[in-house]
């Protein structure tokens, strides 16, 4: 299982996605300003930020919050699956 978090320089709401992730496992930080991060944002559709997705080992989506931050209890529920 993989999080992936993109985020923007500016955005207001992510520094505290950026907070809420900080002691998770297997976060990848993508900077949408830059090609690596814009590649792999259009690659799972992100049009907002924060956004963050977490995928099984394949890379497929399994649940997401775009725009939004989510709590430490509701992102734990789903790494403890």
């Amino acid at each position: 299982m993989k999080i992936k978090l993109f985020w923007k320089e500016g955005c207001p709401r992510c520094p505290e996605a950026k907070a809420v992730l900080a002691d998770a496992p297997n976060v990848e930080v993508y900077d949408l300003d830059e090609m690596d991060g814009l590649g792999e944002g259009a690659y799972y559709g992100v049009l907002a930020t924060p956004s963050i997705i977490i995928c099984d080992d394949g890379g497929r989506e399994i649940t997401s919050w775009r725009g939004e931050v989510p709590s430490r209890r509701q992102l734990a529920e789903w790494i403890i699956h």
